[in-house]
């Protein structure tokens, strides 16, 4: 197998794969910044002791992360619309499914953070006057993210990676960059083969920093 990187100059680069990464670097941060929201809900409505909250928060859950994303990425995309009446473009279909979906596995990063504060922290919240919700936002929630940041940024780069899979619904992201890349010079397999470099790389180094701030973490406590 003959293989020529020649071809792959900063102009196809601009052209082609840099749009695509774009897309892939928003869809991440949008679908992180959601995910942790709605997941920050659904743990807090499991841990509520109220089953008229804890049923739909389990059932939300527990069926989200039973079920392949691809598969949820094109339930979103084909299905929606029939509902809507309208069709819905791949982008923002691709945003929506990620955000519902990632918030499944956010909110039991953030439960697991929640239940690792002593209750006793709570209990002295409620000795000196506060309420559930002031206890939450002020002693408990600070807490749960500084001890889960690491687990919630390393899922981050999951999501990163998982942002492939929009390709089933033709959105425009990374991987798609490098594939109309290969088909315009009429090298797939190395552009392929650039693709996997650069997904890895960007990987790699952000499981770096992620380490790193989990070492400085643990220094702190």
């Amino acid at each position: 197998m003959n293989l020529d990187f020649a071809f792959f100059s900063w102009g196809v680069v601009s052209s082609f794969v840099v749009k695509g990464l774009i897309f892939s670097v928003q869809l991440t941060l949008i679908a992180m910044i959601g995910g942790i929201a709605l997941g920050t809900i659904l743990a807090l409505m499991r841990l509520s002791g109220k089953p008229w909250l804890v049923w739909p928060a389990t059932v939300y859950v527990n069926t989200l992360r039973s079920v392949p994303l691809v598969m949820v990425i094109l339930w979103f995309f084909l299905l929606i619309p029939l509902l809507i009446g309208r069709p819905m473009g791949a982008e923002l279909s691709a945003i929506i499914t990620f955000t519902i979906f990632e918030a499944a596995y956010y909110s039991e990063i953030m439960r697991a953070g929640i239940q690792s504060v002593p209750r006793g922290q709570v209990y002295a919240g409620y000795a000196v006057g506060m309420t559930y919700a002031q206890c939450m936002k002020l002693i408990v929630l600070p807490q749960a993210f500084r001890n889960m940041l690491p687990v919630l940024l390393t899922q981050t780069i999951i999501l990163f990676q998982d942002t492939s899979l929009v390709y089933a619904i033709g959105a425009y992201d990374l991987l798609k960059g490098f594939e109309v890349a290969g088909k315009n010079f009429n090298r797939p397999v190395e552009t392929y083969l650039v693709a996997a470099v650069v997904y890895f790389v960007i990987c790699f180094s952000l499981s770096m920093l992620v380490r790193r701030l989990q070492q400085k973490i643990q220094i702190i406590r």
